[in-house]
């Protein structure tokens, strides 16, 4: 049974995947046959974190009220049928209108998975569960690609990858029995989520964003958490584009190194879960910016040869493998599990603001200052990202015993 729960976790992980990378892969078609401009995949991935953000903030809410079980299969259900939107939209507008399901219903199940994975199961399956995402995302543009080549145009790949997702809501609604009887199974673990803080205790209630970011700590790890996803969202949108421009080396193999980065992401994630259990959150943490800042210098080293640069990027991207599933993983740990389930929550919407915004920022400042900049600004969130995790290690290791925070009760 906790076996087969955790079968189907995975499923739900690469069903996050398969729908991330389909705007960016068919865009350059979609843009065409719906008479818009090609910066007009700006609105749409506005809109889609947009939803994503808000979802991610009101997940401690709706998994405390309706279980991880059921928020899992009706966001899993929501994204479906924004893609089915997608897949029969004849205009631009029809677009906007499915990109708000198509959020919310990443935020949500996102928080929600995350969170329970993080409460139940070791360190080495939050790596390999988000290596299984990396998965998803990469199936997603071979899906769109087969659809464009084959003459049945971008709108069958979103019908593919929809009715992917109507089958896993099915099985992830015919799942929800299973979600609790593992909790009875395994009282011990559904204790977790009330178990106190060691900043404070947790109640069986919701706890308010305003005690969440008051939580010594907190601030810090969104900090790092946004450095993260910046680095990660704007290498994988602009280290080609400076491969090309600024080292002048041929398009294709800097595309081919572009997708090294990412594939470099997803094999580090299924490594590190071998080691993540015997070294720990923090030091993978450590370990991963460390690495992604030897990748990116290593870029920026003014070199007779191109073979340092391209190196470096798949070195970055081994780096930055760890980072994100031992964030989410260590959350318990450093705020208590009665308080994780909302930190999560927000640190899902500092990932995403950092994902969303940054990219366009850089895009803006190398329009001023040219594309020299890209290892130079990376270096530099690179440093914002492992002070701030570092600050926070700290602060745990001569954490005095503090007063006690109260979240609100369904009383309040």
């Amino acid at each position: 049974m906790y076996a087969l729960l955790l079968a189907i976790i995975y499923i739900a992980f690469i069903s996050l995947g398969l729908p991330d990378a389909l705007v960016g892969s068919g865009w350059p078609v979609m843009h065409d046959d719906l008479g818009v401009p090609l910066a007009f995949a700006g609105i749409l991935t506005m809109i889609i974190a947009a939803g994503t953000i808000a979802s991610s903030l009101a997940s401690e809410r709706l998994t405390r009220r309706f279980g991880v079980g059921v928020v899992t299969a009706a966001s899993v259900g929501m994204t479906a049928s924004a893609l089915l939107g997608f897949a029969f939209a004849d205009s631009f507008w029809m677009l906007c209108l499915w990109a708000i399901p198509y959020g919310l219903g990443a935020g949500a199940v996102d928080a929600a998975l995350n969170n329970y994975v993080a409460l139940h199961y070791a360190a080495r399956h939050m790596n390999w569960l988000h290596s299984f995402w990396g998965v998803g995302a990469s199936i997603s543009p071979f899906i769109m690609g087969a659809a464009i080549s084959s003459g049945q145009g971008w709108s069958s790949a979103y019908q593919t990858v929809g009715l992917i997702q109507v089958a896993l809501t099915v099985a992830l609604f015919a799942s929800v029995p299973l979600w609790a009887r593992v909790d009875r199974a395994r009282p011990e673990a559904a204790h977790r989520a009330h178990e106190p803080g060691p900043e404070g205790r947790a109640t069986t209630g919701h706890v308010r964003l305003g005690v969440a970011l008051r939580i010594p700590g907190v601030l810090l790890i969104l900090a790092a958490f946004f450095a993260y996803c910046a680095i990660e969202s704007t290498a994988i949108l602009w280290a080609s584009t400076y491969l090309v421009s600024e080292r002048g080396i041929d398009p294709a193999l800097a595309a081919t190194f572009g997708a090294l980065f990412l594939l470099g992401i997803t094999a580090g994630r299924f490594l590190s879960g071998f080691i993540a259990d015997r070294i720990g959150d923090r030091a993978l943490i450590r370990g991963g910016f460390i690495l992604v800042g030897v990748g990116i210098g290593l870029m920026a080293l003014p070199l007779p040869t191109d073979v340092p640069a391209l190196a470096g990027l798949v070195i970055a991207g081994l780096g930055c493998a760890p980072i994100y599933p031992a964030i989410v993983h260590s959350t318990p740990a450093n705020f208590g599990a009665g308080n994780s389930q909302a930190i999560i929550g927000i640190q899902m919407a500092a990932a995403y603001t950092g994902s969303t915004i940054m990219p366009p920022l850089f895009g803006g400042l190398s329009a001023w200052t040219g594309m020299w900049i890209l290892p130079f600004f990376l270096l530099l969130l690179v440093a914002l990202g492992l002070v701030m995790s570092e600050t926070l290690n700290r602060r745990i290791r001569h954490r005095p015993a503090a007063p006690l925070i109260e979240s609100r009760t369904p009383a309040e």
